[in-house]
C-alpha cells in the first residue's frame, strides 16, 4: 500500500539531517569508517552508494505490489546486486584506479544496510518518484557524513586535502591537492580505525549539540522530533 503522505520536504529533511544514514540510524558503518581515510576515497563510495539506493529504490516501488511479501527480501537483495555489480564493472571499467584503492568494499554495497532499510522501510510502500527522492536524499546525506569523516581525517592525518583526485577525475585533476604544511609529520591515529570512530563521535556529539539548541529555541515547537529507526532496520552492517 502506498504511503502517499509522506511529503516531499519531509523526505528531503530525513535524509539529510533529522535520520540521516550515518549520525541517526547509524547503518553502513563499516564502509563508512573504512574508507573515508580521504576525501576523494569517502566522495567515491558515497557516489556509488547514492547510485545504487536510487536505481534499487525506483525499481522495488515499480514491483512493490507484484511481489508476495514472504519473497520480498530475496528479490530487493537481487535487484540491489544487480545494481552494485553493474556500478562495480564500470568503476573497473573507467575508475580502474580507484576501484582498486576501494576494493571490496564496492561489492559489498550489496550488504549495506542503509540500502535495504529503504527498501524494505519507504521503497517498498511508496510511489517511484518519492522512493526516487528517498533513496538520493539518504544517499547524499550518507555521502555528507563520508565527506566530513574523509577531509577531516585526510587533513589531520596527512596535512593535505583532495589528494589523488585525479583518480576521480583525471590527469588534469592530479595537481588539485592541497598542502595544509611541507613538514607535516603526518598524525597516524587519524588515518587508523580508532580516528575514524573518533571523528564519527565528534560529528554525532555536534549534531545532537545543534538539535539540542534548536529544540531550545523559540522556535523549537516547529523542529520536528529526530525519527526513530524503524524496527524493521538493523544498526550494523
Amino acid at each position: 500500500m502506498s504511503n502517499m503522505s509522506t511529503s516531499y520536504a519531509k523526505i528531503v529533511k530525513d535524509g539529510l539531517w533529522y535520520n540521516n544514514p550515518g549520525l541517526v540510524q547509524l547503518l553502513g558503518l563499516c564502509p563508512l569508517l573504512a574508507v573515508s581515510s580521504s576525501f576523494i576515497n569517502a566522495l567515491g563510495l558515497g557516489l556509488a552508494t547514492t547510485l545504487v539506493m536510487v536505481c534499487s529504490n525506483v525499481s522495488i516501488s515499480l514491483i512493490r505490489n507484484l511481489v508476495r511479501p514472504e519473497l520480498r527480501i530475496p528479490v530487493f537483495v537481487m535487484i540491489i546486486a544487480s545494481f552494485v555489480t553493474i556500478i562495480e564493472l564500470a568503476m573497473n571499467a573507467y575508475l580502474h584506479e580507484l576501484y582498486k584503492v576501494l576494493g571490496i568494499f564496492i561489492p559489498l554495497i550489496v550488504t549495506n544496510c542503509i540500502i535495504i532499510a529503504r527498501a524494505e522501510a519507504f521503497a517498498a510502500k511508496n510511489d517511484p518518484v518519492r522512493s526516487l527522492t528517498d533513496g538520493f536524499m539518504m544517499g547524499l546525506g550518507f555521502t555528507l557524513v563520508l565527506l566530513l569523516i574523509g577531509g577531516a581525517r585526510e587533513i589531520v592525518g596527512f596535512g593535505t586535502l583532495f589528494s589523488q583526485a585525479d583518480l576521480m577525475f583525471g590527469p588534469a585533476f592530479a595537481n588539485l591537492t592541497i598542502v595544509f604544511s611541507e613538514d607535516y609529520p603526518g598524525f597516524l591515529l587519524a588515518i587508523l580505525p580508532p580516528g575514524a570512530f573518533i571523528c564519527l563521535g565528534v560529528l554525532i556529539a555536534i549534531k545532537n549539540l545543534i538539535d539540542q539548541r534548536l529544540a531550545n529555541s523559540p522556535a523549537g515547537q516547529t523542529i520536528p522530533d529526530n525519527i526513530q529507526t524503524p524496527k524493521t532496520e538493523a544498526t550494523t552492517n
